[in-house]
């Protein structure tokens, strides 16, 4: 005669002598079948929301990095550098001078001045009649000798535009200055001028 062994009653509920195995506890198979279920669409979720995140990189590309070196025009209308805000735009001469001008500090940044004038972008830079001189780019034809050798005033190097309203043009005797010598120099009684049109010619400021 067979013997018939209890499962449990109706509820799921293990009947009494029959023993339960650590860790299946109050998890019958329905139980846990709802609980796989729930576990595998979690991951499900997560794996497609990885995926979407991916996707959208991919669309839209990397965040935006910040911009390059890049020249504006100053108030003076000079070449200047412009900051990274893109609202301040800063002289030649200022960049890779030892003061941080940007409101960010970028025209100081390592990169841009390891190596002056080589690591400089050439919009900042001009060079003189010697090869082995450069000068910023807005020290150019701003009526003083910035070269040494006028070079960057004069022709066939430099080709600038007469002298402005606030200058007297002759050939100076002054080193600081090339074909042209600021109106305030003229009637001070000192000859700036190699053929003292200063002191006989020019009207004065």
């Amino acid at each position: 005669m067979n013997k018939v062994f209890p499962q449990g009653d109706i509820n799921g509920n293990a009947a009494a002598g029959t023993k339960v195995l650590p860790g299946e506890a109050g998890c019958t198979a329905p139980c846990c079948s709802r609980r796989g279920a729930c576990l595998s669409a979690f991951v499900l979720l997560l794996l497609a929301a990885v995926a979407a995140l991916i996707a959208l990189v991919v669309i839209l590309g990397s965040p935006p990095r910040a911009p390059g070196a890049q020249a504006c025009v100053t108030l003076t209308n000079r070449t200047g550098f412009l900051c990274h805000d893109r609202r301040s735009c800063i002289s030649a001469s200022g960049v890779c001078d030892g003061v941080r001008t940007c409101p960010h500090g970028e025209d100081e940044e390592e990169a841009l001045c390891r190596d002056v004038p080589q690591s400089l972008p050439s919009f900042l830079v001009a060079h003189c009649g010697n090869p082995a001189s450069w000068i910023y780019s807005d020290q150019k034809c701003d009526g003083t000798n910035n070269c040494g050798d006028c070079s960057d005033e004069l022709s066939p190097v430099t080709a600038c535009p007469p002298c402005g309203p606030g200058w007297w043009r002759c050939p100076s005797t002054v080193f600081t200055y090339c074909d042209c010598i600021p109106r305030s120099l003229c009637r001070d009684r000192v000859q700036h001028c190699s053929d003292w049109s200063d002191e006989h010619s020019c009207p004065g400021p």
